[in-house]
């Protein structure tokens, strides 16, 4: 039996069998899986206590066990704890927290955009408290995904995907500019959105994380914006700008911006890291879009950013 078999009895009996002794209430009827993908597994259960959810990953997102409890303790409040993890086989069990900050939201495209800026200055005062932490995450197992080395990582995937042409140079000069800008590498959850926050600015889903450039998550995050509620460019600057309001004492506004640029470019390396990573274990099938998503980020390099 491979450790992320989803489908197979033995494994669902082993994972069926943790949530009974680690919940916090007795299950009201059976466990179900609510969302199943070649990189992880989602189950669910009714107890007295309310719903509890269970997430597996794969082995090369498996951080996501130790990082989660890390967090609840540098950041409480901020983030959703878990109520017990196994760090060895990528198992966490969460309490249910009602709708994420998408369902919840009503069909008002300003409240929306108000949101969205609130979510990103939260996320922003996240990485700057949890900042200090940088060399502590990656020794949980969290990848290293700061600018210096990041030419190395692009090395190794273009290996991989020798169909991709990229300027290796260009490349490592604006990774050479973004580590110089004094920003601290931070967490970069590179699947920032409004789907994995719940109301009240509480984050979570760290199966993508990494330890980078923080600018980094506005890659996914004003994309996301772009094609859930299609921001005009303006909006766009709005909602950077409101990220950024954390960062004013780091360095002027021109040079921010500058590096939000330059991190949404860059950070299309550890995106498509963070995808080799999901599918490289994967024991069920893989769509054809999630198993070329490498190649596509690669390819983005050049692309212009969201701003």
């Amino acid at each position: 039996m491979r450790a992320n078999d989803w489908h197979d009895p033995r494994w669902q009996a082993q994972a069926h069998a943790w949530m009974r002794e680690r919940l916090d209430a007795p299950v009201d009827g059976e466990i179900e899986e609510t969302r199943v993908r070649p990189w992880s597994v989602t189950l669910w259960a009714r107890t007295a206590a309310g719903v509890r959810w269970f997430k597996a990953n794969t082995p090369g997102c498996a951080y996501e066990a130790s990082l989660a409890p890390a967090l609840a303790t540098w950041a409480p409040g901020a983030v959703v704890p878990p109520l017990a993890v196994d760090e060895a086989r990528g198992w966490l069990l969460t309490a249910d927290c009602g709708p994420t900050l998408r369902e919840a939201l009503p069909d008002d495209r300003e409240a929306r955009l108000r949101a969205w800026a609130e979510m990103l200055r939260a996320y922003a005062e996240l990485q700057r408290a949890v900042a200090p932490r940088a060399a502590e995450m990656v020794a949980l197992g969290v990848p290293d995904m700061r600018p210096a080395g990041l030419p190395a990582v692009l090395g190794t995937l273009l290996a991989e995907n020798p169909e991709v042409s990229v300027d290796v140079d260009a490349y490592a000069r604006w990774c050479a500019e973004l580590a110089a800008d004094g920003v601290p590498a931070s967490l970069q959850h590179d699947d920032l959105h409004d789907d994995n926050v719940f109301p009240g600015n509480r984050f979570f889903d760290w199966g993508d994380a990494s330890v980078g450039h923080p600018f980094g998550c506005l890659l996914v995050a004003l994309g996301s914006a772009q094609a859930f509620f299609a921001t005009t460019p303006q909006e766009l600057a709005v909602l950077r700008d409101a990220y950024l309001e954390a960062w004013s004492d780091v360095a002027p506004p021109a040079v921010l911006r500058r590096s939000v640029t330059l991190a949404c470019r860059v950070g299309r390396v550890p995106k498509a890291a963070a995808w080799r990573r999901a599918v490289h274990d994967a024991t069920l099938p893989v769509d054809e879009d999630f198993r070329t998503a490498a190649a596509y980020y690669l390819a983005e390099i050049p692309s212009p950013t969201p701003l």
